[in-house]
Formats: C-alpha cells, structure tokens, sequence
C-alpha cells in the first residue's frame, strides 16, 4: 500500500525581486503559495505612493507533500528549498499563523479584568488566539492594554503587537 503524504507549507529562496512573479507562476501550475506582504510608503523625486512588498525579501511559502518538489525547483525565479542537513524543512502551522496575525492584526476578543504584571525583556507565552503556544520576547508595553512581542519565525524575529490579555510570563521568564 503507497504512503500516505502530508502537506505541509515550506519555505523557498527565490531570486531577488522575484517573488511575486515567482509566486504566480507556481499558482499557474497550481501549487499553492502564500507570499506575505506589507503596505510601504514610497518616496520617489516627484511622488509618493503606497507599494505592496514581501515581508521577508527573496523568501516564498509553498504548500505541497513535496511530490511537485522537482517541479517547484525548475520554476523560474526558484533558487532552493529551505533545508537542515539536505533535506527540505517544513515551516510550522504556527509560524505562518504569526505571520498573518503580524500582517492581518489580531481580531480575537480582548478581556482586560486580568492584566498580567509584565516588563520588557521577558519572555512570554501567547496564551489566547490564532497564536497560541508561540514564545517571544516581550520588547514593548504600549499602555495599559497592549505589548510588542518578538517572535522567531523563518529564521527572523517578527514583531507582534497584541493584547496583554492573550500573554502570559513564562515560569523563567528572563
């Protein structure tokens, strides 16, 4: 009886400036992709305007059980897989959960009866939400309600501003 195989969403290194060309030539060949990107403010000589870019520069998201593994790697703007000791390594569900939150912002409940006593450089386990079980460094309190938390995803921190309802100190929590 063949194995069964999983998806799972990996990690790719693309061309510089290639991502989203990159992207839509993978979703052509109908392999899904996800390509994080951010609203940034451009300034030329004699305009400004808005431009989406990748939130992780030369880096694209692939979900595939690997059977298109060649395929993927003979797409145009393709350079590698992201590997550990050769082999292609697949990027946990709550990375890119963190990712989207980082992108999207939070749209849970806030319950703010119980505050936790934080400070910054703490570390802190996302407790409520689309990112729970995720750990990070607590490095901002904005006000009463809110903290900044770095959280390593991809190899990058990636900071995430969420309510102090959904945090709490991790037992060794410097």
């Amino acid at each position: 009886m063949p194995e069964k195989t999983v998806s799972r969403w990996y990690a790719v290194y693309v061309k510089s400036r290639y991502e989203k060309k990159t992207s839509n030539l993978l979703e052509d060949r109908h392999i899904e992709t996800y390509l994080p990107l951010i609203g940034r403010l451009k300034q030329w000589s004699d305009r400004k305007k808005m431009v989406e870019e990748p939130l992780f520069k030369s880096y694209l998201f692939v979900h595939t059980d690997l059977k298109d593994y060649f395929e993927i790697l003979n797409t145009p703007g393709i350079v590698k897989f992201v590997t550990f000791e050769g082999k292609p390594v697949p990027v946990p569900d709550n990375q890119l959960v963190a990712v989207k939150e980082f992108i999207g912002g939070y749209d849970g409940e806030e319950d703010f009866e119980h505050l936790p006593e934080l400070r910054e450089g703490q570390m802190v386990e996302i407790v409520f939400g689309q990112m729970k079980g995720l750990v990070g460094r607590l490095v901002e309190i904005r006000g009463k309600q809110r903290v900044m938390v770095d959280i390593e995803a991809v190899g990058q921190s990636l900071p995430i501003n969420i309510s102090r309802s959904q945090v709490r100190l991790l037992k060794n929590g410097l």
